[in-house]
């Protein structure tokens, strides 16, 4: 698919997009594909889903700038509004499809192997910095430990709910 074919059937559309950036190749293409269709099928009455092959939409995915697959891309009104690169679990992509089609803001919490390794390495760093006395490392380390579990800490949920209006 070229970027006139693209942006004609973008602009056909008045319901959001998710668009699924794959190649026959992938592995991990090819083990999220059967999930987004189906969830595509699922949401097709709010939802557009446009799967699109890496390799014969270079355009494409210049524009989008995607370095990596799989990348799900969500638009609404032709305007990006969410991105994800790299497989990811049924309900990480159920929630974009249901966030989109509810016109939500789209959220994709980090899977716990993300959440584990974020808090190990973490604490890794803050331990390497009081050891050295290096207290850079050790905020790093608390910056990345705190990445683990941002999503669910209150007291950030209601500070950057302030900043948002």
């Amino acid at each position: 698919m070229n970027i006139s074919e693209f942006q004609q059937k973008i602009s056909a559309s008045d319901k959001p997009v998710v668009i699924d950036f794959w190649a026959t190749w992938c592995g991990p293409c090819m083990m999220t594909k059967p999930v987004l269709e189906k969830l595509g099928k699922e949401y097709s009455e709010k939802v557009e889903f446009m799967p699109i092959n890496a390799d014969d939409s270079r355009e494409v995915l210049e524009k989008f700038r995607v370095m990596g697959i799989p990348t799900v891309i969500t638009l609404r009104g032709g305007k990006e509004i969410g991105r994800v690169t790299g497989a990811q679990n049924e309900t990480n992509y159920r929630a974009m499809f249901e966030a989109l089609s509810e016109g939500r803001e789209i959220k994709v919490p980090p899977t716990q192997f993300d959440r584990f390794l974020r808090l190990g390495a973490g604490t890794l760093f803050i331990m390497v910095g009081i050891a050295t006395s290096n207290w850079l490392v050790a905020g790093i380390g608390g910056v990345i430990a705190f990445m683990g579990v941002y999503d669910r800490c209150p007291i950030w949920q209601a500070i950057t709910g302030m900043l948002k209006r």
